[in-house]
Protein backbone atom coordinates (compact mmCIF):
# COMPACT_ATOMS: atom_id res chain seq x y z
CA UNK A 1 0.00 0.00 0.00
CA UNK A 2 1.67 3.34 -0.92
CA UNK A 3 1.98 5.94 1.90
CA UNK A 4 2.34 9.77 0.81
CA UNK A 5 4.68 11.39 2.46
CA UNK A 6 4.59 13.82 5.07
CA UNK A 7 4.76 17.76 3.20
CA UNK A 8 5.46 19.53 6.74
CA UNK A 9 9.09 19.55 8.03
CA UNK A 10 10.46 18.02 11.56
CA UNK A 11 13.52 18.19 13.01
CA UNK A 12 14.40 14.69 11.37
CA UNK A 13 14.39 16.59 8.22
CA UNK A 14 17.37 19.28 9.19
CA UNK A 15 20.59 18.37 8.82
CA UNK A 16 22.92 19.71 11.18
CA UNK A 17 25.53 22.10 9.82
CA UNK A 18 28.43 19.25 9.22
CA UNK A 19 26.50 17.22 7.53
CA UNK A 20 24.66 20.43 5.36
CA UNK A 21 27.95 21.38 4.13
CA UNK A 22 28.57 17.97 2.86
CA UNK A 23 25.28 18.58 0.41
CA UNK A 24 24.71 22.04 0.11
CA UNK A 25 26.27 23.26 -3.37
CA UNK A 26 24.10 20.06 -4.56
CA UNK A 27 20.62 21.19 -2.34
CA UNK A 28 21.60 24.50 -3.19
CA UNK A 29 21.85 24.18 -7.24
CA UNK A 30 18.51 21.79 -7.37
CA UNK A 31 16.64 24.56 -5.63
CA UNK A 32 18.08 27.31 -7.73
CA UNK A 33 17.40 25.58 -10.47
CA UNK A 34 13.49 24.67 -9.31
CA UNK A 35 12.70 28.00 -8.32
CA UNK A 36 13.65 29.73 -11.89
CA UNK A 37 10.53 27.50 -12.71
CA UNK A 38 8.58 28.90 -9.56
CA UNK A 39 9.38 32.72 -9.80
CA UNK A 40 7.10 34.70 -11.82
CA UNK A 41 8.22 38.72 -12.63
CA UNK A 42 5.04 40.93 -11.96
CA UNK A 43 6.19 44.09 -13.85
CA UNK A 44 9.03 45.57 -13.14
CA UNK A 45 9.35 44.94 -9.12
CA UNK A 46 7.44 42.98 -7.97
CA UNK A 47 8.06 39.17 -8.03
CA UNK A 48 6.16 36.13 -6.88
CA UNK A 49 8.13 32.39 -6.05
CA UNK A 50 5.74 29.76 -4.99
CA UNK A 51 7.13 27.39 -2.26
CA UNK A 52 7.68 23.88 -1.32
CA UNK A 53 9.16 21.62 0.74
CA UNK A 54 12.62 21.65 -0.81
CA UNK A 55 12.68 25.84 -1.00
CA UNK A 56 11.55 25.58 2.89
CA UNK A 57 14.08 23.42 4.06
CA UNK A 58 16.70 25.61 2.06
CA UNK A 59 15.59 28.48 3.52
CA UNK A 60 15.64 27.19 7.25
CA UNK A 61 19.45 25.44 6.67
CA UNK A 62 20.74 28.50 5.45
CA UNK A 63 19.07 30.34 8.51
CA UNK A 64 20.79 27.95 10.65
CA UNK A 65 24.31 27.98 9.00
CA UNK A 66 24.20 31.71 8.79
CA UNK A 67 23.19 32.27 12.64
CA UNK A 68 24.81 29.46 14.17
CA UNK A 69 21.56 27.88 14.86
CA UNK A 70 22.24 24.29 16.99
CA UNK A 71 19.53 23.44 19.56
CA UNK A 72 16.51 21.28 18.68
CA UNK A 73 14.39 24.21 20.08
CA UNK A 74 16.21 26.65 17.86
CA UNK A 75 15.49 24.82 14.57
CA UNK A 76 12.11 23.63 15.96
CA UNK A 77 11.27 27.48 15.86
CA UNK A 78 11.93 28.14 12.83
CA UNK A 79 10.07 25.10 11.63
CA UNK A 80 7.48 26.20 13.22
CA UNK A 81 7.48 29.61 11.32
CA UNK A 82 8.45 28.32 8.11
CA UNK A 83 5.93 25.61 7.76
CA UNK A 84 2.53 27.26 6.99
CA UNK A 85 4.33 27.91 3.57
CA UNK A 86 4.60 24.80 2.48
CA UNK A 87 1.57 23.83 1.07
CA UNK A 88 -1.16 20.89 1.36
CA UNK A 89 -2.67 19.14 -1.24
CA UNK A 90 -4.94 22.11 -2.72
CA UNK A 91 -2.44 24.93 -2.24
CA UNK A 92 -0.10 27.14 -3.65
CA UNK A 93 2.10 29.09 -1.07
CA UNK A 94 4.18 32.18 -2.25
CA UNK A 95 6.55 34.47 -0.99
CA UNK A 96 5.68 38.29 -2.97
CA UNK A 97 8.64 40.22 -3.31
CA UNK A 98 8.12 44.24 -3.69
CA UNK A 99 12.45 44.40 -5.05
CA UNK A 100 12.75 48.50 -4.47
CA UNK A 101 16.12 49.33 -4.83
CA UNK A 102 16.50 53.18 -3.51
CA UNK A 103 14.98 54.98 -0.43
CA UNK A 104 13.18 56.96 -3.08
CA UNK A 105 11.64 54.24 -4.29
CA UNK A 106 10.37 52.27 -1.33
CA UNK A 107 8.98 55.70 0.10
CA UNK A 108 7.02 56.15 -3.46
CA UNK A 109 6.07 52.80 -3.50
CA UNK A 110 5.14 51.40 -0.16
CA UNK A 111 2.57 53.36 0.78
CA UNK A 112 0.69 52.94 -2.86
CA UNK A 113 1.10 49.25 -2.63
CA UNK A 114 -0.85 48.80 0.58
CA UNK A 115 -3.53 45.67 0.20
CA UNK A 116 -0.75 44.42 -2.76
CA UNK A 117 -1.37 40.66 -0.64
CA UNK A 118 -4.77 40.48 -1.20
CA UNK A 119 -4.35 41.46 -5.31
CA UNK A 120 -2.73 38.47 -6.59
CA UNK A 121 -5.41 36.17 -8.77
CA UNK A 122 -4.91 33.13 -10.93
CA UNK A 123 -6.73 33.36 -14.57
CA UNK A 124 -7.54 30.41 -15.08
CA UNK A 125 -9.37 28.69 -18.22
CA UNK A 126 -13.34 28.85 -18.58
CA UNK A 127 -13.79 32.21 -16.57
CA UNK A 128 -12.40 30.68 -13.39
CA UNK A 129 -10.49 32.81 -10.70
CA UNK A 130 -8.03 32.17 -7.34
CA UNK A 131 -7.22 34.55 -5.19
CA UNK A 132 -4.60 34.95 -2.53
CA UNK A 133 -5.33 35.43 1.20
CA UNK A 134 -2.31 36.18 3.45
CA UNK A 135 -1.31 33.52 5.08
CA UNK A 136 -2.47 33.75 8.70
CA UNK A 137 1.08 33.50 10.77
CA UNK A 138 3.14 36.13 8.69
CA UNK A 139 -0.24 38.51 8.09
CA UNK A 140 -0.56 40.19 11.68
CA UNK A 141 3.07 40.99 11.08
CA UNK A 142 3.01 42.86 7.94
CA UNK A 143 -0.46 44.29 7.64
CA UNK A 144 -0.27 47.89 8.14
CA UNK A 145 -2.74 50.49 7.12
CA UNK A 146 -0.30 52.91 5.73
CA UNK A 147 2.29 51.12 4.12
CA UNK A 148 2.92 47.87 3.71
CA UNK A 149 6.01 45.30 3.30
CA UNK A 150 8.07 44.57 0.92
CA UNK A 151 7.67 40.55 1.84
CA UNK A 152 4.21 39.01 1.71
CA UNK A 153 3.44 35.51 2.73
CA UNK A 154 0.34 34.35 0.41
CA UNK A 155 -1.59 31.32 0.10
CA UNK A 156 -4.27 30.15 -3.23
CA UNK A 157 -6.90 27.59 -2.24
CA UNK A 158 -7.73 25.53 -5.49
CA UNK A 159 -11.16 23.42 -5.54
CA UNK A 160 -10.90 20.36 -7.75
CA UNK A 161 -12.55 21.74 -10.83
CA UNK A 162 -9.97 24.70 -10.52
CA UNK A 163 -6.95 22.37 -10.03
CA UNK A 164 -8.19 20.47 -13.49
CA UNK A 165 -8.76 23.96 -14.93
CA UNK A 166 -4.99 24.60 -14.48
CA UNK A 167 -3.54 21.90 -15.68
CA UNK A 168 -6.21 21.99 -19.03
CA UNK A 169 -4.12 25.02 -20.31
CA UNK A 170 -3.10 28.78 -20.67
CA UNK A 171 -3.56 30.44 -17.32
CA UNK A 172 -1.69 33.96 -16.19
CA UNK A 173 -1.34 35.20 -12.61
CA UNK A 174 -2.19 38.70 -12.27
CA UNK A 175 -2.08 41.68 -10.18
CA UNK A 176 -5.17 43.68 -9.97
CA UNK A 177 -4.08 46.49 -7.74
CA UNK A 178 -5.41 49.73 -8.79
CA UNK A 179 -1.75 50.96 -8.74
CA UNK A 180 0.10 48.54 -9.91
CA UNK A 181 -2.08 46.52 -12.83
CA UNK A 182 0.24 43.77 -14.10
CA UNK A 183 0.24 40.18 -15.23
CA UNK A 184 2.19 37.09 -16.54
CA UNK A 185 1.59 34.06 -18.44
CA UNK A 186 2.43 30.81 -17.25
CA UNK A 187 4.89 28.54 -18.80
CA UNK A 188 4.12 24.59 -18.89
CA UNK A 189 7.17 24.44 -16.41
CA UNK A 190 5.42 26.87 -13.83
CA UNK A 191 1.99 24.79 -14.61
CA UNK A 192 3.74 21.74 -14.23
CA UNK A 193 5.38 22.42 -11.25
CA UNK A 194 2.35 24.51 -9.48
CA UNK A 195 0.34 20.76 -10.13
CA UNK A 196 2.92 19.12 -8.23
CA UNK A 197 1.92 20.80 -5.25
CA UNK A 198 -1.73 21.07 -5.55
CA UNK A 199 -1.99 17.08 -6.07
CA UNK A 200 -1.74 14.47 -3.96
Amino acid sequence: MNTIAPRKLTLDDIADVRAYEREREAFKAKVIAMKQRRRLALGPFVSVVFENRDTIRHQIQEMARVERLATDEEIQTEIDIYNPMIPEPGQLCATLFIELTSDDQMREWLPKLVGIESSLVFRLPGGRTVRAVSEAQHASQLTRETITAAVHYVQFEFSTDEIDALASGDSVLACDHPAYLEEISLSEANREEFLTDLRP
